[in-house]
């Protein structure tokens, strides 16, 4: 029989509120308090919080406080990420950031989704779907991006879109729903 745990990384419903999922966020709110606490001058600190946090992250990453995610640990960027002030994360399936992706401030990623069925989401299912950013992607400001979206090597992608489905590499892609506008060579 599967855990919460992993019936929630299988993409497939789970109870949120399960102990050992609780106990998760309750340790990521800790380091990331640390972390949001930390000062400009605190840079081994950060990196150290931010190598417990996450799953894995390259070297030179870079994040603005303040930070916000569900678990951290299914968080795995790669090298000199930079993400703006106030960007969340949440994790609740695998998150894949590649080399050189910058985010804009107040950015979203959301791998968690409820069912559509009234009855079913009361009875507190919930389930979330992996996400993939790949290398040298910008996420403009005040992007959100939607669980089970893919984004293609090399696009950068409109503030305040929101991206729905997968967008290809090397386009320009913006709006609600986010569309690719044009190729960039």
């Amino acid at each position: 029989m599967k855990t919460e745990k992993e019936k929630m990384l299988a993409s497939e419903l789970y109870n949120g509120w399960d102990a050992e999922l609780v106990e998760m966020r309750k340790a990521a709110r800790r380091i990331t308090r640390q972390f949001n606490n930390s000062t400009e001058e605190e840079l081994e600190l950060r990196s150290g919080l931010l190598k417990e946090l996450f799953g894995t992250i390259g070297e030179k990453g870079y994040i603005e406080p303040p930070f916000r995610c569900d678990y951290g640990k299914f968080i795995h960027a790669g090298a000199r990420l930079y993400m703006n002030f106030n960007c969340v994360v949440l994790d609740c399936a695998e998150v894949f950031i590649g080399d050189d992706v910058l985010f804009g401030p107040n950015v979203q990623i959301y791998t968690a989704t409820h069912p559509l069925d009234a009855e079913l989401r009361a009875s507190g299912q919930e389930s979330a779907k992996p996400i993939r950013i790949g290398n040298k992607v910008w996420l403009g400001g005040g992007t959100i991006v939607c669980p089970g979206v893919t984004i293609g090597d090399g696009t950068t992608i409109g503030a305040g879109s929101v991206v729905t489905k997968d967008i290809p590499a090397n386009v320009f892609a913006g709006g609600n729903p986010c569309k690719v506008i044009r190729e960039l060579v």
